[in-house]
């Protein structure tokens, strides 16, 4: 099951022709949800051993767009998680110290270390993306950093980093929703971005720069995943899958302890 939305390296997808609905996938939103909160436990129990263990790590990469669900994946995803042993880090437009260095240097500098679990709320990934879409650097400079990113995820594999990708695909229509639902709710107001509105009109450019993306930059070391995110409920039980299979996978061990027989505690 965790395969089920794996890309394949040089097998091209197309978004339009992609299933978004969950539905399509998993018929019972109880049977997932009951799933969902199952593997969580599992998860906390391997977060806790990897944090222990300290000496692998693990990157998680969330792309979407605008009200995609990443937010909310990480709530619900990483809730009940030790927080000293998993680091958020959300890429918004780069400061003028960013943009003074390689587009990888900010990048770079967020890398989970040993122990950790990294996880990126956009990511280097923006760089073939909204200074594409919006010719922010020419075509030349951003689809040569195609070959650039598979590059930097292969050199942190081969340091020790295990690298899951997830691109979270929704419908325009359901994008619709969940901006109407920020206006309608006061207390989402602070969610609600009018520069949004002007990605919307955008959507076929940027669907166009996301297909690029995955095609583009699946590979046999760091393939993506392509997640159907118009059900909130089987976005979170198809991350989760895959999450817990691959800390499986890495099977972190508590470290031994020293013998402590003959401690004692007055």
């Amino acid at each position: 099951m965790p395969a089920v939305h794996r890309l394949t390296p040089k097998t091209p997808i197309v978004l339009a022709k992609t299933s978004t609905r969950g539905k399509d996938f998993h018929g019972d939103r109880d049977t997932a949800e009951k799933e969902f909160r199952e593997l969580r436990d599992e998860l906390i129990r391997l977060q806790t051993a990897l944090y222990a263990e300290g000496t692998q790590k693990l990157l998680v990469v969330l792309q979407a767009m605008d009200a995609g669900g990443k937010d909310g994946t990480i709530r619900h995803t990483f809730k009940g998680v030790n927080p000293q042993g998993v680091r958020v880090t959300s890429f918004k437009k780069p400061s003028a110290e960013a943009l003074a260095h390689d587009f990888l240097w900010r990048i770079h500098r967020a890398v989970p270390g040993r122990g950790m679990i990294g996880v990126f709320n956009r990511s280097h990934y923006e760089d073939v993306l909204v200074v594409r879409v919006s010719n922010i650097v020419p075509e030349n400079v951003w689809r040569a950093r195609y070959e650039t990113i598979n590059n930097f995820e292969k050199h942190l594999i081969d340091t020790g980093t295990t690298v899951l990708k997830f691109f979270l695909h929704i419908s325009k229509g359901e994008q619709k929703e969940r901006f109407q639902d920020r206006l309608d709710e006061p207390d989402k107001h602070w969610k609600f971005d009018p520069d949004d509105l002007d990605k919307r009109e955008q959507w076929d450019e940027y669907q166009t720069a996301f297909q690029d993306m995955l095609n583009n930059c699946t590979t046999n070391h760091a393939p993506w995943y392509l997640i159907p995110g118009d059900q909130k409920w089987y976005r979170n039980l198809a991350i989760m899958r895959v999450m817990v299979d691959t800390l499986r996978k890495m099977d972190p061990q508590y470290p031994e302890a020293d013998d402590l027989s003959g401690v004692k505690i007055d």
